[in-house]
Protein backbone atom coordinates (compact mmCIF):
# COMPACT_ATOMS: atom_id res chain seq x y z
CA UNK A 1 0.00 0.00 0.00
CA UNK A 2 1.08 3.41 -0.48
CA UNK A 3 0.44 5.93 1.87
CA UNK A 4 1.32 9.84 2.36
CA UNK A 5 2.41 11.08 5.73
CA UNK A 6 2.23 15.11 6.04
CA UNK A 7 3.96 16.60 9.04
CA UNK A 8 6.13 13.57 8.65
CA UNK A 9 9.37 15.71 10.04
CA UNK A 10 7.26 16.47 13.83
CA UNK A 11 8.18 14.32 16.98
CA UNK A 12 4.62 11.94 15.98
CA UNK A 13 5.61 12.16 12.36
CA UNK A 14 8.56 10.53 12.01
CA UNK A 15 7.54 7.70 14.39
CA UNK A 16 4.62 7.05 12.44
CA UNK A 17 6.59 7.27 8.98
CA UNK A 18 9.60 4.84 10.44
CA UNK A 19 6.75 2.13 11.58
CA UNK A 20 5.13 2.69 8.44
CA UNK A 21 8.25 1.42 6.38
CA UNK A 22 8.65 -1.63 9.08
CA UNK A 23 5.22 -3.00 8.57
CA UNK A 24 5.93 -2.82 4.89
CA UNK A 25 4.30 0.53 3.20
CA UNK A 26 5.79 2.51 0.59
CA UNK A 27 5.83 5.97 1.87
CA UNK A 28 6.06 9.61 0.68
CA UNK A 29 7.17 11.79 3.87
CA UNK A 30 5.89 15.81 3.42
CA UNK A 31 8.04 17.95 5.39
CA UNK A 32 9.00 21.74 4.90
CA UNK A 33 12.52 20.77 6.23
CA UNK A 34 13.61 17.82 3.90
CA UNK A 35 16.94 18.17 4.52
CA UNK A 36 16.64 17.53 8.21
CA UNK A 37 14.78 13.72 7.53
CA UNK A 38 16.65 11.54 9.60
CA UNK A 39 14.99 8.39 8.12
CA UNK A 40 16.01 6.71 4.71
CA UNK A 41 14.69 3.64 2.86
CA UNK A 42 14.37 2.01 -0.73
CA UNK A 43 10.68 2.41 -0.16
CA UNK A 44 10.25 6.38 1.11
CA UNK A 45 10.20 9.62 -1.07
CA UNK A 46 11.10 12.52 0.76
CA UNK A 47 9.27 15.16 -0.74
CA UNK A 48 10.31 18.69 0.41
CA UNK A 49 7.34 21.08 0.65
CA UNK A 50 4.32 22.90 2.55
CA UNK A 51 0.41 21.71 3.20
CA UNK A 52 -0.31 25.47 2.27
CA UNK A 53 0.90 24.83 -1.38
CA UNK A 54 -2.21 23.09 -2.60
CA UNK A 55 -0.03 22.45 -5.95
CA UNK A 56 2.73 20.31 -3.93
CA UNK A 57 -0.57 18.43 -2.04
CA UNK A 58 -1.94 17.42 -4.97
CA UNK A 59 1.59 16.33 -6.21
CA UNK A 60 2.23 14.14 -2.90
CA UNK A 61 -1.66 12.80 -2.87
CA UNK A 62 -1.64 11.61 -6.69
CA UNK A 63 -1.44 8.01 -6.46
CA UNK A 64 -2.07 7.38 -2.84
CA UNK A 65 -3.94 4.57 -1.04
CA UNK A 66 -4.39 6.73 1.98
CA UNK A 67 -3.18 10.06 3.41
CA UNK A 68 -2.09 10.20 7.34
CA UNK A 69 -1.75 13.48 8.43
CA UNK A 70 -0.01 14.62 11.80
CA UNK A 71 0.71 18.13 11.15
CA UNK A 72 0.98 20.02 14.29
CA UNK A 73 2.62 23.71 15.70
CA UNK A 74 3.68 24.84 19.45
CA UNK A 75 0.49 26.56 20.97
CA UNK A 76 0.87 30.08 19.92
CA UNK A 77 -2.03 33.16 20.76
CA UNK A 78 -2.08 33.81 17.55
CA UNK A 79 -4.44 32.86 14.80
CA UNK A 80 -3.65 29.47 13.79
CA UNK A 81 -4.72 27.36 10.31
CA UNK A 82 -2.41 24.70 9.58
CA UNK A 83 -4.93 22.00 10.74
CA UNK A 84 -8.58 23.86 8.92
CA UNK A 85 -6.23 25.32 5.75
CA UNK A 86 -3.96 22.27 5.39
CA UNK A 87 -6.66 19.41 5.77
CA UNK A 88 -8.81 21.64 3.24
CA UNK A 89 -6.09 21.43 1.07
CA UNK A 90 -5.34 17.44 1.38
CA UNK A 91 -9.45 17.07 0.83
CA UNK A 92 -9.39 19.13 -1.92
CA UNK A 93 -6.10 17.09 -4.06
CA UNK A 94 -8.01 13.52 -2.64
CA UNK A 95 -11.20 14.27 -4.58
CA UNK A 96 -9.29 15.28 -7.64
CA UNK A 97 -7.35 12.31 -7.20
CA UNK A 98 -9.51 9.99 -6.14
CA UNK A 99 -7.90 8.83 -2.54
CA UNK A 100 -10.41 8.39 -0.30
CA UNK A 101 -9.03 7.40 3.21
CA UNK A 102 -7.72 10.00 5.59
CA UNK A 103 -6.10 9.63 8.75
CA UNK A 104 -5.44 12.64 11.57
CA UNK A 105 -4.32 13.90 14.69
CA UNK A 106 -6.26 16.07 16.58
CA UNK A 107 -6.86 16.19 20.08
CA UNK A 108 -8.75 15.20 23.23
CA UNK A 109 -9.09 18.51 24.22
CA UNK A 110 -11.79 19.10 20.84
CA UNK A 111 -14.05 17.25 22.72
CA UNK A 112 -16.55 17.96 25.15
CA UNK A 113 -15.38 15.74 27.61
CA UNK A 114 -12.59 16.68 29.25
CA UNK A 115 -12.30 14.53 31.90
CA UNK A 116 -8.74 12.85 32.24
CA UNK A 117 -8.78 11.24 35.45
CA UNK A 118 -5.67 13.17 36.61
CA UNK A 119 -7.55 14.83 39.35
CA UNK A 120 -9.53 17.89 40.50
CA UNK A 121 -6.30 20.20 40.10
CA UNK A 122 -5.28 19.07 36.41
CA UNK A 123 -9.23 18.54 35.30
CA UNK A 124 -11.00 21.78 36.70
CA UNK A 125 -7.97 24.44 36.89
CA UNK A 126 -4.87 23.41 35.18
CA UNK A 127 -6.37 22.43 31.76
CA UNK A 128 -9.22 25.13 31.46
CA UNK A 129 -6.15 27.11 31.41
CA UNK A 130 -4.36 26.05 29.05
CA UNK A 131 -7.43 25.45 26.82
CA UNK A 132 -8.83 29.19 27.11
CA UNK A 133 -5.66 30.94 26.96
CA UNK A 134 -1.98 29.56 24.94
CA UNK A 135 -4.07 26.76 23.51
CA UNK A 136 -7.50 28.32 22.62
CA UNK A 137 -6.12 28.86 18.90
CA UNK A 138 -4.65 25.43 17.98
CA UNK A 139 -7.77 23.49 19.50
CA UNK A 140 -10.19 25.42 17.41
CA UNK A 141 -8.14 25.32 14.44
CA UNK A 142 -8.43 21.46 14.98
CA UNK A 143 -12.37 21.70 15.47
CA UNK A 144 -12.58 23.43 12.02
CA UNK A 145 -10.98 20.23 10.49
CA UNK A 146 -12.40 18.05 12.63
CA UNK A 147 -15.75 19.87 11.32
CA UNK A 148 -14.73 19.88 7.62
CA UNK A 149 -13.94 16.52 7.58
CA UNK A 150 -17.96 15.58 9.17
CA UNK A 151 -19.15 17.10 6.20
CA UNK A 152 -17.03 15.31 3.51
CA UNK A 153 -17.53 12.23 2.03
CA UNK A 154 -14.48 10.50 2.18
CA UNK A 155 -13.92 7.63 4.74
CA UNK A 156 -12.02 9.85 7.59
CA UNK A 157 -10.75 8.70 11.24
CA UNK A 158 -9.79 11.38 13.79
CA UNK A 159 -7.28 10.31 15.75
CA UNK A 160 -7.38 12.07 19.29
CA UNK A 161 -4.53 11.23 22.09
CA UNK A 162 -4.43 12.96 24.97
CA UNK A 163 -0.86 14.46 26.29
CA UNK A 164 1.89 13.01 24.26
CA UNK A 165 5.03 11.89 25.94
CA UNK A 166 7.69 8.75 24.93
CA UNK A 167 8.00 5.32 25.06
CA UNK A 168 11.11 2.91 23.32
CA UNK A 169 8.35 1.02 21.93
CA UNK A 170 4.29 0.43 21.27
CA UNK A 171 2.42 -0.55 24.75
CA UNK A 172 -0.60 -2.35 25.09
CA UNK A 173 -3.17 0.87 24.71
CA UNK A 174 -6.44 1.61 24.78
CA UNK A 175 -8.58 3.09 21.85
CA UNK A 176 -12.61 3.84 22.23
CA UNK A 177 -14.80 5.62 20.25
CA UNK A 178 -15.03 9.98 20.74
CA UNK A 179 -13.12 9.69 24.53
CA UNK A 180 -11.06 7.86 26.82
CA UNK A 181 -10.48 8.79 30.22
CA UNK A 182 -6.47 9.58 30.57
CA UNK A 183 -3.81 12.32 30.96
CA UNK A 184 -1.38 10.85 28.06
CA UNK A 185 -0.93 9.22 25.15
CA UNK A 186 2.37 7.52 23.74
CA UNK A 187 3.11 8.86 20.44
CA UNK A 188 4.73 5.09 19.50
CA UNK A 189 1.11 4.20 20.71
CA UNK A 190 -0.85 7.01 19.02
CA UNK A 191 1.54 6.17 15.28
CA UNK A 192 0.50 2.48 15.96
CA UNK A 193 -3.34 3.37 16.50
CA UNK A 194 -3.02 5.42 12.71
CA UNK A 195 -1.50 2.83 10.98
CA UNK A 196 -4.13 0.05 12.43
CA UNK A 197 -6.82 2.10 10.93
CA UNK A 198 -5.74 1.49 7.12
CA UNK A 199 -6.33 -2.24 7.41
CA UNK A 200 -9.74 -1.89 9.10
CA UNK A 201 -13.15 0.38 8.41
CA UNK A 202 -14.32 -0.17 12.23
CA UNK A 203 -13.90 3.92 12.71
CA UNK A 204 -14.45 5.03 9.40
CA UNK A 205 -15.78 8.58 9.57
CA UNK A 206 -15.51 8.37 13.36
CA UNK A 207 -13.73 9.69 16.05
CA UNK A 208 -11.77 7.99 18.31
CA UNK A 209 -9.56 8.30 21.22
CA UNK A 210 -6.20 6.79 22.12
CA UNK A 211 -4.45 6.31 25.25
CA UNK A 212 -1.60 5.13 27.23
CA UNK A 213 -1.90 2.62 30.66
CA UNK A 214 0.86 0.89 30.83
CA UNK A 215 2.89 4.07 31.36
CA UNK A 216 3.26 7.37 32.04
CA UNK A 217 5.19 10.41 32.21
CA UNK A 218 5.48 12.28 35.44
CA UNK A 219 3.35 15.70 35.90
CA UNK A 220 6.76 17.59 36.60
CA UNK A 221 8.48 16.02 33.44
CA UNK A 222 5.61 16.60 31.05
CA UNK A 223 5.01 19.99 32.22
CA UNK A 224 8.46 20.88 31.41
CA UNK A 225 8.62 19.05 28.49
CA UNK A 226 5.74 21.15 27.04
CA UNK A 227 6.94 24.62 28.68
CA UNK A 228 10.50 23.94 26.91
CA UNK A 229 10.21 22.07 23.86
CA UNK A 230 11.48 23.35 20.42
CA UNK A 231 8.87 24.17 17.44
CA UNK A 232 7.99 21.70 15.19
CA UNK A 233 9.82 21.05 12.01
CA UNK A 234 7.40 19.26 10.55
Amino acid sequence: MKIVIFGANGATGKILTKQALEAGYIVTAVTRHPEAFPLQDAHLNVMGGDVFDLALVEQAVTGQDAVLSTLGVSFSREPIAIYSRGMAHITQAMKHSGVRRVICVSSSATGTNHETGGGFIFDKILQPIVMSTIGKTTYADMKEMETMLRKSDLDWTVVRPSGLFETETVTDYRVAEDHISRQFTSRADLADCMLKQLATDQYARKVIAVATFSAQPSMLKFMLQEAFKEPAKS
